[in-house]
């Protein structure tokens, strides 16, 4: 068991030294579909482009007063958690938030503080949440990236928009996507962990359920009912608890941070957490991963790591 686990730890190291950067690399203008396919897509790495969506109308007219007055009446699905963790483990439950649907422009009083509400709020619900919600700021971006879209042959199968409080975290976790985060206002920071670390990043099965909000302000944690567990990191990458999970000191994590105008590259299968600034909004392009050679050696390094775990 221990010369599997060793091996691991020097493939992964291996891996890193062959491909990997020891920073995420920043680029001064957008590659061509061609450059996008030799450089990043194929050996699944992520990059940022500077002034990448610096051209979208949004960067500059994504106010709060222009977004309440152009979509404050519309009624939206926000997130609402006791700490800011939505769809995290909490007290040995995978807890998702409460889902509360209500005007944008009371969610506005509350990111502006002009109003006060018990728990931490944000606008993250995915599926294309930009196109189903908020279809009015439509225009002032481009439908999709277009380099892209042109080295994968297809248009996005989401974009999400995203808006919240600093205290609003994305727990660590993975997306069968290649994910195109740019940044409109604010920042973003990114805790990164490539595919090879999968050694090294704890998966358990948890019991799923969902907080709901009193009238009093607290907080309760209500268990699905005859759902099956659900397989998640209860790791928090900004303070590993290596008693609990040792091999995770083998983990080589990146970090970066995405601001205005801004755009990541976070390709399909890696592993990221993310904090943000106050009243950072993001709109992201999910485009479904390729199920290809890297996918099979993710879920054969996946299925050894399970099996090694279970001896």
């Amino acid at each position: 068991m221990q010369t599997v686990r060793e091996s691991l730890r020097r493939v992964a190291q291996e891996a890193r030294e062959l491909y990997l950067n020891d920073s995420v690399p920043y680029l001064d203008q957008p590659p061509t579909a061609l450059e996008l396919q030799r450089s990043w897509l194929c050996p699944n790495k992520p990059f940022i482009v500077r002034n990448a969506i610096s051209h979208w109308p949004a960067v500059s007219k994504w106010t709060a007063s222009y977004l309440r007055e152009m979509v404050g009446k519309q009624m939206v699905s926000v997130a609402v958690t006791p700490n800011g963790y939505a769809d995290a483990v909490h007290e040995g439950r995978f807890v998702m938030p409460e889902e509360r649907r209500m005007p944008f422009a009371d969610f506005l009083d509350i990111i502006e503080r002009k109003r006060t509400a018990s728990g931490v709020f944000y606008v993250q619900k995915q599926c294309s949440n930009l196109t189903e919600e908020f279809p009015q700021l439509l225009p002032d971006i481009d439908p999709h990236i277009l380099w892209m879209s042109e080295a994968l042959g297809k248009v996005p199968d989401a974009v999400n928009f995203w808006l919240g409080e600093s205290a609003a975290v994305t727990s660590l976790h993975k997306d069968h996507y290649e994910n195109m985060y740019c940044v409109v206002s604010g920042e973003k920071h990114f805790i990164l962990l490539p595919p090879t670390d999968r050694p090294f990043i704890p998966y358990e099965f948890f019991q799923p359920a969902t907080y709901k909000v009193n009238e009093d302000g607290s907080f309760d944690v209500i268990d699905l009912q005859n759902a099956e567990k659900v397989p998640w990191i209860p790791l928090d990458p900004l303070n590993p608890d290596f008693g609990l999970y040792p091999e995770y000191s083998h983990a080589r994590p990146l970090y970066c941070t995405v601001r205005a105008g801004e755009m990541l590259y976070l390709p399909s299968l890696w592993f990221h957490h993310v904090q943000q600034s106050h009243g950072c909004i993001a709109v992201n392009f999910w485009y479904d991963m390729e199920y290809d050679i890297k996918y099979n050696y993710f879920q054969f390094l996946d299925s050894i790591t399970k099996a090694m775990n279970t001896v």
